[in-house]
């Protein structure tokens, strides 16, 4: 495919007899389009063979100067097109050359909901969000160098073989779980329909790409292993801390950033006369309402004058989230618990243990757990269905046994 230009000119109303304008003639693919130069020059100098102005003047060297830009011009759009690898006709060279044509690139439309992100941390979104958008990006460039050889596509040639293209990609060369790649393709989704509520692109692909998550096993601790963790004295006072900062989000629910935020402001008396937290998540803004109980409030009270919850003004001495889950594999490792505890573990005994185990009705949980959706608690439930039906085989063998 190749570009060629030619240039005519063309009577002008409303412009003087003696001065006509100088169109390119723009071939490709056997179509063909005028674009205005926007020069205007005498017929009578013009020079139809050599396509300039003739004479050594002022006039014609700046004339013809504007004619060969205005030609370099147009082979530029042309190379831009061809180097994105975008689908173009001459209609949209014409629009490139002109000015009308935007660029629409996946990374620059990544680059937008990030900074869009950024500008609303603790307004709707958290820096976990923004991390996990930040990744995404960075696993696209790696798939659109490596698959197209590229630094950048254009959104449009997003279509469901390029999403397939992508969870192969992120499955087999990057080798992460099947919930770690659905979870770059609800971030990835999102950024495809912010490009369709900007006009950018018509259709989001991924209404014709459907991607499938596995249901995964939430570990959290049984009763006995909570109560074990709970007595367990700690001669490290380091540690001592991290597992009283464990067991507080074992009996609230609240996450680590939620848990690291919580201040006096967010603890209320209510009208039952007992003590609430009430906090909006930092991961969805959604409110939370969690009456705090006897072992969260110890824990609240023990921790009332420690000097890191005096100077920073929250409730708890909390650590960083990366020291957290490594103080708590010390943790495991000294009370025999063979789990990996993480906050999110804690958050998840809260859910199974702490709350549906004791019937606490599921509407109920997943109000205090700051969850938009049943769907997301109900995995929770079916935990404990499975571990109900594990408990009654067990129970029957027992029974079957005693021949009773």
């Amino acid at each position: 495919m190749r570009v060629t230009i030619n240039l005519l000119l063309k009577n002008s109303k409303g412009k003087s007899e003696s001065k006509k304008p100088v169109y390119a003639r723009i071939t490709m693919d056997n179509r063909r389009i005028e674009v205005s130069t926007g020069v205007f020059i005498d017929p009578a100098l013009w020079d139809k063979k050599r396509q300039l102005l003739i004479g050594k003047d002022e006039e014609a060297r700046v004339t013809n100067s504007r004619i060969s830009k205005f030609s370099t011009h147009v082979n530029d759009c042309f190379n831009q097109l061809v180097s994105v690898g975008e689908e173009f006709d001459i209609y949209d060279l014409k629009d490139q050359i002109i000015g009308k044509r935007q660029q629409k690139l996946v990374l620059e439309a990544f680059d937008q909901v990030i900074e869009s992100i950024a500008g609303k941390i603790d307004h709707g979104y958290s820096f976990s969000t923004l991390k996990h958008y930040r990744t995404c990006r960075n696993r696209m460039v790696e798939f659109i160098s490596r698959e197209y050889h590229r630094p950048d596509l254009p959104l449009s040639r997003v279509n469901v073989n390029f999403l397939d293209r992508f969870d192969i990609f992120l499955k087999s060369k990057i080798k992460i779980s099947s919930n770690t790649a659905w979870g770059y393709h609800k971030d990835f989704k999102h950024v495809l329909n912010d490009a369709v509520s900007k006009e950018l692109i018509l259709k989001n692909p991924y209404s014709d790409y459907k991607v499938k998550s596995m249901t995964s096993n939430r570990d959290f601790l049984t009763r006995e292993e909570l109560l074990k963790l709970t007595r367990k004295s700690f001669p490290i006072k380091r540690l001592e801390v991290v597992r009283d900062l464990f067991v507080f989000a074992c009996y609230t629910g609240l996450s680590f950033s939620d848990m690291e935020k919580l201040s006096p402001d967010h603890i209320f008396k209510g009208d039952d006369k007992e003590l609430w937290v009430i906090i909006d998540r930092t991961k969805t803004s959604t409110r939370c309402r969690i009456p705090i109980l006897p072992t969260a409030l110890r824990i609240i009270e023990k921790y009332k004058e420690h000097p890191k919850s005096g100077a920073t003004g929250k409730v708890l001495p909390v650590h960083s989230n990366q020291k957290m889950n490594a103080y708590l594999k010390e943790i495991a490792d000294v009370c025999g618990i063979r789990k990996t505890l993480t906050m999110h573990v804690a958050r998840h005994t809260f859910a199974t243990t702490i709350t549906l185990s004791n019937g606490v009705p599921l509407e109920t949980v997943s109000k205090m757990l700051g969850h938009s959706s049943l769907k997301t608690t109900q995995i929770y439930a079916r935990v404990i269905d499975s571990k109900i039906s594990s408990d009654m085989k067990l129970l029957k063998r027992q029974l079957e046994k005693s021949h009773l």
